[in-house]
């Protein structure tokens, strides 16, 4: 249903109780539908299993290999203006040159069970921002050869 909001908000997106709002055409126009719980699917359980073992394997990470990560983070941002978007953080970046990383490997990564021990001995190429970016798995910018802290 078309929802009208009090106090001069002319819309707003998210859940509140057991209604959920959404907001179109730059804000001006707001509707609001009953929450519903979504179903799990295959692919949910796939994507939780994957993004629980990239977290860990971030959080096992060193912090100078962090640190290059937010770095690489920072000239993407300035060397990659797009309007209107915001610029992925740090975290992206990990998380997005793992999925390329595998689509180049599909036949021997498994992102469910990849570890940073298997990465240090098996798979170089991806310890370092510097050789991510030498090897494709993160787009290219200034100064990323610079950034060759090992995870």
């Amino acid at each position: 249903m078309k929802t009208k909001l009090k106090y001069g908000i002319s819309a707003y997106s998210g859940t509140i109780d057991e209604i959920t709002f959404s907001s179109y055409d730059n804000g001006r126009i707001c509707i609001a539908r009953k929450w519903v719980m979504p179903t799990l699917s295959d692919n949910n359980v796939e994507l939780g299993s994957v993004s629980k073992n990239l977290s860990q394997i971030y959080s096992e990470c060193s912090e100078e290999y962090k640190s290059d990560l937010r770095t690489y983070a920072y000239l993407y941002r300035t060397q990659n203006k797009e309007a209107g978007k915001l610029a992925p953080n740090s975290y992206c970046h990990f998380i997005k040159q793992f999925y390329a990383f595998r689509d180049a490997n599909e036949a021997t990564v498994d992102l469910k069970t990849l570890s940073l021990g298997d990465l240090t001995s098996l798979f170089p190429e991806i310890t370092s921002i510097a050789q991510a970016v030498e090897a494709g798995y993160l787009p290219s910018v200034v100064g990323a050869e610079l950034l060759t802290a090992s995870m």
